[in-house]
């Protein structure tokens, strides 16, 4: 008889604030979730969202686009200004403009309606597992002012903690492990979300914000920068070099 026993899954009885006013498909994920393992309050406004999000203080958060009284867009700005919970957006509107807007408001991915409730419970555990801390013996990083630590999922600049979500903190950690190594957008996909395909904005929205975390100038990076044509370098040392020249 086989008595190996299977590691637990990290994203286990994780609490999941799902968003959706329409009671149908609320039902359904909630249920699909439910059956994964994972614990579910369920909202169905944007302020209830909210007030459940301060209350219960969930580990993830699943937010339709479009709600009554409040819409998913704010709602998403105004979790990120309180909390760092990861948010995966639920659109049914499946432009490109909609979809960046959804990222640029704080989401850390986002899923276009009519989906399948098994990939949307895949793409729950995978953005869990980006932002739950891994107890590793995975050296800090320390590279042209920037202190991040893989197990404790922080990261300071100069001293100064950074509020990161958790795609940005991949993404961010992704680069400072390979300075002055130019990556496509098709290979941060890959590398960092775990994507052989997608709609490459969500790269370069990511890039955005990151830069306006880190950079001085986010209009002028210094740090994260784009090489025309080919994608994005990270040159951690070039603040330094020239911070010490005014001297």
């Amino acid at each position: 008889m086989n008595t190996t026993q299977q590691a637990p899954d990290a994203t286990e009885y994780r609490r999941i604030l799902l968003v959706e006013d329409e009671p149908t498909i609320a039902g359904v994920v909630r249920d699909y979730l439910v059956q994964a393992g994972f614990q579910v309050v369920l909202a169905g406004d944007g302020f209830t969202a909210l007030r459940l999000a301060a209350e219960r203080r969930p580990d993830l958060v699943l937010l339709d686009r479009m709600l009554p009284g409040l819409d998913g867009v704010e709602v998403c700005r105004r979790l990120r200004a309180a909390h760092r919970v990861p948010v995966i957006m639920l659109t049914a509107l499946g432009t490109e403009d909609d979809r960046i807007l959804g990222l640029e408001a704080g989401a850390d991915d986002y899923v276009t309606k009519p989906f399948s409730p098994r990939e949307l419970v895949l793409r729950v555990r995978s953005v869990l597992r980006r932002s739950i801390p891994e107890f590793s013996p995975e050296p800090s990083i320390e590279v042209g002012g920037f202190d991040l630590s893989p197990a404790a999922r922080t990261v300071t600049r100069h001293g100064r903690p950074l509020a990161l979500t958790a795609r940005e903190f991949d993404l961010l950690a992704f680069m400072l492990r390979r300075p002055r190594q130019v990556f496509s957008r098709e290979e941060l996909m890959k590398a960092v979300w775990g994507w052989d395909y997608g709609d490459l904005s969500t790269v370069t929205v990511h890039v955005r914000r990151l830069r306006e975390k880190i950079e001085d100038d986010p209009t002028r990076p210094a740090i994260l920068k784009t090489v025309w044509g080919v994608g994005y370098r990270l040159d951690p040392s070039d603040e330094e070099e020239t911070a010490g020249a005014d001297l």
